[in-house]
């Protein structure tokens, strides 16, 4: 980013446009006390007050689309126990423990619940749709009570799908108790609804996609010599904060830049080293995911040369993108800058080690994803991150990372990517 002991581009909160100020590069001043962040940001206001959540009547859309998908794929019933699916579908959050709380959506008639018995006065209070709850006490089987649904909406035998990150266990419990019945993978609904976004949903993105952007203007402008990636995500948490969100941004230093994932080593804040940051924030659930990767001083050529190799691979991935476009080809865009430019190609280092984006909604990561193999065209709707990631083995990494969502013109950014690596921000 240009940045040294010098001069700093500094950001401000509420717009794109950058001022040289003055900054010391003296041990770190900035790390945040226990306050929710509006002390340390005073300049920053939360962005929250607009927000739509999503409404009961789309929920019930949502369930009314899964029936349709459950007659289409032959399953009777999917069973689901917390996380972001049943979140999805009902607007219920519980947290997992051993004891199971759970849902069966039936291809026809009623949902259904099952939950502790100590805890139904719990559950009215959260549940907005659906009259059975079918409680257990610490005695008794939830299986049962699960295999009892299924019974009184006539699904004594076929097909009930289990939702993908249902523990072992419940399943198993459930197969015993009703081993008449067959077991698959509720996939063909689960992800068959949630692939695709609604405008409500678009909208919860581009806010959270927004607050994110301003949490690292504002972070960034306080990075100083001697600070560690954790210094720097206390910071970036306060500015979430301070913007009315839970949220953060981690950061990678020098070589431990070079690892995806970054480094547990300690590495102190230098000038001239790489700071490689990712990060994001949730809006009624639904995610940002935004990286960006700078220079803590001046960047040397060598600097700048892959910096710029890693931007002309994420704007061949958004080049390729659209309805109809298979996912791998827009993998493949980013991976042919690379073999252009002498790499070794494919997943191979130096290059890109991962697959170029991935779907992104309630979960950070989910379906579906920009890679080798998936077939899959893209269709309007669909969410992804943008992350084609530049490794140089020993020495440093490049990331660049903007969220998009398909069009019926093409593909649609939720933010700016970065124009330069002096200017992290359009």
């Amino acid at each position: 980013m240009g940045i040294d002991r010098r001069d700093f581009l500094k950001f401000s909160a509420g717009a794109a446009g950058a001022a040289l100020a003055a900054v010391s590069c003296t041990a770190p001043k900035n790390k945040p006390s226990g306050d929710s962040g509006q002390n340390m940001f005073s300049e920053l206001r939360p962005m929250t007050g607009d927000i739509v959540p999503i409404t009961d009547e789309e929920r019930l859309g949502r369930m009314e689309k899964a029936r349709r998908l459950m007659a289409k794929n032959n399953i009777q019933a999917i069973y689901m126990e917390s996380g972001t699916t049943m979140f999805y579908f009902t607007g219920v959050r519980w947290g997992n423990s051993e004891r199971m709380f759970a849902l069966v959506i039936p291809a026809k008639g009623d949902i259904a619940w099952i939950c502790p018995a100590f805890e139904e006065d719990r559950a009215h209070e959260r549940i907005r749709f659906g009259n059975d709850i079918r409680t257990w006490e610490e005695d008794e089987s939830p299986y049962k009570r699960v295999t009892e649904i299924l019974k009184d909406r006539g699904i004594r035998e076929g097909r009930v799908g289990i939702e993908e990150r249902a523990r072992f266990f419940l399943y198993d419990g459930i197969r015993k108790e009703a081993p008449h019945l067959q077991y698959v993978s509720a996939d063909p609904i689960t992800i068959g609804c949630r692939v695709i976004k609604s405008p409500t949903e678009i909208a919860l993105m581009q806010k959270a996609n927004n607050i994110t952007i301003e949490a690292y203007k504002a972070s960034i402008t306080r990075l100083e010599k001697g600070m560690t990636k954790d210094d720097f995500r206390a910071i970036s948490s306060a500015a979430h904060r301070a913007l009315g969100v839970q949220g953060g941004i981690g950061a990678q230093i020098a070589e431990a830049s070079a690892n995806p994932h970054g480094s547990i080593k300690h590495i102190e804040l230098k000038e001239g080293d790489i700071v490689l940051m990712d990060g994001g924030c949730g809006i009624d659930g639904y995610r940002s995911d935004i990286s960006r990767t700078i220079v803590f001083g001046e960047p040397t050529k060598r600097q700048r040369e892959m910096w710029a190799l890693a931007k002309k691979a994420q704007t061949a991935v958004f080049a390729k993108a659209g309805v109809g476009v298979p996912c791998e080809d827009v993998d493949a865009a980013a991976r042919q800058v690379y073999l252009d430019y002498g790499f070794p190609g494919g997943y191979k280092l130096p290059g890109c080690p991962h697959r170029a984006g991935h779907g992104i909604g309630l979960d950070g990561h989910e379906w579906i994803y920009l890679v080798k193999g998936n077939k899959r065209p893209m269709e309007p709707g669909m969410c992804f991150t943008n992350e084609p990631m530049l490794v140089i083995p020993g020495e440093f990494g490049v990331r660049l990372e903007d969220d998009f969502y398909i069009t019926e013109e093409g593909p649609r950014y939720f933010t700016t990517p970065s124009p330069s690596i002096d200017k992290p921000f359009a």
